[in-house]
């Protein structure tokens, strides 16, 4: 094997070099996914060296290929674009495609870390990872991290799904499996404040790490069987969203939930959000301001309930057409409330592009 080495090594030289060749006269979006995953060989080539059946090739065989596809996906919509620019000059300031007239930034159906808003335009994807950390006054942080994907459909439809899974205090695992379905009443502007209307039902699969009412009773903490399991549960949401003099975007969300058993907890309130663009080209980076009341009881306490409210800055930078980060730090502000509250999303956008009519900046809509 030792002597084969070297020659199987030019081969391997001469081919890459026949490709690269062939790519470059293919055009820019086969050289550039040729590019792209011709890095990722080294890799893949050491996984296999390790051998796929010791541990250390399993882990890392996974992440390469999660790395390449992401890649691939990421890379192909943006060459696209740019190939598209340098035939057709379309006089648009956002390269997003626009949900029904609404801004691009409020066609994402994440607004904000905190609000959701509007509808997906048809046949486009959202992925969305979340992370949320919760600090509290007393007791270790509650770590939570949401996996989202939505769809799009026609006629101010959208259709989603979520799991959740929680770290606390040393155990965790999967939370929560959702199932959604939201509908905007008219197209962008037709209704004042754009209302939606969303649904959700939460299926629980874990158990219950960290209770976000108070504790129970001394004796009563675990059940013969253990801890007691994640209730499933309802929520209901209206979604209103507006963009104001031309700068800034808004949005709001009223929401009320019920589990249908155990603690049969309640919880209703609202979240708003609001941004201005800083980087007005393809408004790369907004900056803004959000908040979060919560009125939470269960069926002991329903005249005594727990009151939370947190407010913080929030930022949000699109690293290209289809992906974005958002980051929130919010504080709390009453006794009942985490004392921190920290948020971050990746999110990536995957659908038909801007031949649906992508709109203007907000700094320069209606000129």
């Amino acid at each position: 094997m030792d002597v084969l080495a070297p020659a199987v090594e030019r081969l391997l030289v001469n081919h890459w070099a026949v490709l690269f060749l062939a790519s470059l006269r293919a055009g820019p979006e086969k050289h550039y996914n040729f590019v792209i995953f011709s890095c990722l060989a080294p890799f893949i080539s050491l996984i296999g060296l390790m051998h796929i059946d010791s541990l250390l090739g399993k882990w890392l065989l996974l992440p390469v290929l999660a790395l390449a596809l992401f890649a691939y996906l990421g890379a192909t919509p943006v060459v696209n674009g740019q190939t598209a620019d340098s035939q057709q000059v379309v006089v648009t300031g956002d390269d997003v495609a626009s949900a029904y007239g609404a801004p691009a930034g409020l066609s994402r159906s994440r607004f904000a870390p905190l609000t959701t808003a509007y509808v997906l335009p048809p046949w486009t994807f959202y992925f969305g990872e979340i992370y949320e950390c919760d600090a509290f006054r007393h007791g270790p942080p509650d770590h939570l991290f949401t996996q989202e994907v939505e769809l799009g459909l026609p006629h101010r439809f959208g259709v989603a799904a979520e799991t959740e899974l929680e770290r606390f205090n040393g155990g965790g695992g999967f939370q929560t499996v959702s199932l959604e379905g939201r509908y905007a009443l008219a197209d962008w502007n037709k209704i004042p404040l754009n209302p939606t209307l969303f649904a959700e039902y939460k299926f629980g699969v874990g158990t219950i790490r960290h209770e976000e009412g108070p504790p129970p009773p001394p004796g009563e903490e675990e059940e013969e069987s253990g801890p007691p399991k994640v209730p499933d549960a309802y929520e209901f949401r209206l979604l209103l969203a507006e963009d104001f003099g031309e700068h800034v975007e808004w949005a709001m969300n009223w929401f009320f939930e019920k589990e249908n058993t155990g603690d049969r907890g309640r919880e209703w309130g609202f979240a708003q959000s609001a941004s201005i663009p800083i980087l007005l080209e393809h408004e790369r980076l907004k900056v803004g301001l959000e908040m979060e009341y919560k009125n939470f009881t269960v069926k002991d306490t329903r005249g005594d309930p727990m009151h939370s409210f947190v407010i913080g800055p929030t930022m949000s930078f699109r690293s290209s057409k289809n992906t974005r980060f958002d980051v929130s730090t919010l504080f709390g502000c009453t006794d009942d409330s985490p004392r921190v509250q920290v948020f971050a999303i990746f999110s990536f956008l995957l659908g038909p592009g801007t031949e649906q009519g992508a709109e203007a900046p907000v700094s320069t809509r209606n000129r």
